[in-house]
């Protein structure tokens, strides 16, 4: 499956450019079937309802396709689990639903600030029903041709012992990935072998470049144990030039996992690799955009905020604190005060000692539990950015006591710490809500990927894509 590189940043593409086809379609096929409703309508309306449309028909139908679009991604529908088969009558239908209707909320917010874009009542209705026939439709062709594995890269990988069998471990086990499939194991150093028999081949067997033809190999993984030893070099710039793209096994992760995995990780990768690079540039950018962005989310969610301040109060009694302030460690290790809504009991940590939040935990208020599952909690925390101690995106501010423990137990666990922390985050869509060392290990992989590649661009969808975790309450406690 095709995935392009934008501003550092991995996108599958081949579904979304179907669906949006679909999309602009809808708007111009709907426009054609309401003005065939009968021959006495086209007599009286086709004159209006037509022209009146065309000179802005291809605008509306640019407008309605990318406002659709952001939806289906704020929905989480180009994730690499979403093209699984398994759930699709429940899954897909409820999330293409909930798309098409927060789209359609969107275009008619927009109408009312542009009226030239509005679109005619019976327009949109033809257009939402033949976009949701049409996904649908898509959807399932797109399953079963990903099924008969017609679109998946075909990997050779060039190792066959311990690093070759990590490859696959971390990518779902001896079978392939959503997007690949692998072809061979190339045994070239005489390893143990790790990896499925049936897979290997022996150096003296094959001819890489020759191989690498017949089979149609797009991809090759150098994931050998030593590279200091011999590897085929020679062979693998023939490949190379022959348009077959070389990874390693921590490249290749990262753009099929968004992680950087840190088993796999050689010690100098990071200095060689694209990314983790600071600039006064994109620093500047990206403090315009926070403050842009949170000023909107502070205005729209003010009386969202009021009401969960009266509930606070009404619930725990008008003389307790609504707000909850906590020691965090933001940007290059330097700390600050973190404010939410108090969603826990007064007395939550009476002794004094620092606690994860466990699954059902008993020192959440009645309240609490539906403001930590919407993350109307975290809302106060557009004050932090407005100050300045916070990003709107970036890996979630921890508590000194828990960075000191993790910091002595996890490899690289500081690097998070070389960008703000943010309301929003990666790992925080990537991972659910981790409160053990375990966790922690796992979410730093996905913070360390935001670290190398962050950028307004990056930013912008992880804001979209936390839509889904709001709306469907994914890995809150």
């Amino acid at each position: 499956m095709a995935t392009v590189r934008i501003f550092n940043n991995y996108l599958r593409i081949p579904l979304a450019a179907f669906e949006i086809m679909i999309f602009a379609a809808s708007i111009y096929a709907a426009t054609y079937i309401a003005s065939w409703v009968s021959l006495e309508q086209v007599k009286q309306e086709s004159e209006i309802l037509i022209p009146s449309l065309l000179p802005n028909l291809s605008l509306i139908s640019l407008c309605y396709s990318i406002i659709m679009m952001l939806s289906m991604v704020a929905l989480g529908h180009y994730k690499s689990h979403q093209y699984l088969p398994t759930g699709i009558l429940t899954g897909t239908l409820l999330r293409v639903f909930i798309s098409l209707l927060l789209g359609s909320l969107a275009c008619i917010l927009l109408s009312i600030i542009f009226p030239q874009l509005q679109i005619e009542r019976r327009i949109h209705s033809i257009a939402i029903a033949l976009s949701f026939m049409g996904i649908m439709f898509i959807r399932l062709l797109f399953l079963q041709t990903i099924e008969t594995k017609l679109i998946k890269r075909n990997i050779l990988v060039i190792g066959a012992g311990k690093r070759a069998n990590k490859l696959i471990h971390e990518t779902g086990g001896p079978q392939d990935g959503i997007n690949y499939q692998i072809v061979g194991y190339l045994d070239f150093q005489d390893e143990d072998i790790k990896v499925p028999r049936d897979k290997v081949l022996f150096n003296h067997e094959v001819e890489l470049p020759q191989y690498v033809l017949t089979h149609r190999i797009d991809e090759i993984i150098l994931a050998i144990e030593d590279r200091r030893k011999t590897y085929p070099a020679e062979e693998l710039l023939k490949c190379k030039f022959e348009g077959v793209r070389i990874s390693d096994p921590v490249s290749f992760l990262e753009r099929e996992q968004g992680k950087v995995n840190l088993e796999m990780m050689h010690g100098d990768w990071m200095i060689y690799c694209n990314g983790f690079n600071r600039n006064d540039l994109k620093s500047l950018l990206a403090r315009g955009f926070d403050i842009l962005t949170s000023l909107i989310i502070l205005i729209v969610m003010f009386p969202v905020m009021a009401l969960a301040a009266f509930i606070i109060s009404a619930e725990s009694g008008f003389g307790q604190p609504i707000f909850y302030r906590q020691t965090r460690v933001g940007l290059d290790g330097e700390e600050f005060t973190l404010f939410k809504f108090r969603s826990m009991k007064v007395d939550a940590e009476s002794d004094g000692k620092a606690v994860w939040a466990k699954e059902h935990d008993n020192r959440i208020t009645f309240a609490g539990h539906f403001m930590r599952k919407t993350r109307i909690d975290e809302l106060p925390q557009i004050l932090n950015i407005l100050r300045g101690d916070m990003r709107l995106v970036g890996p979630r501010p921890e508590r000194p006591e828990f960075v000191k423990e993790l910091e002595a137990s996890i490899p690289h666990y500081k690097k998070r710490h070389t960008v703000k922390p943010g309301l929003a985050g990666w790992a925080q869509l990537k991972y659910p809500y981790g409160a053990t060392v375990k966790d922690a290990y796992e979410k730093l992989q996905y913070d360390l990927y935001y670290v190398k590649n962050n950028n307004i661009f990056l930013d912008f969808f992880i804001l979209l894509q936390t839509i889904e975790v709001v709306i469907m309450g994914n890995g809150a406690r």
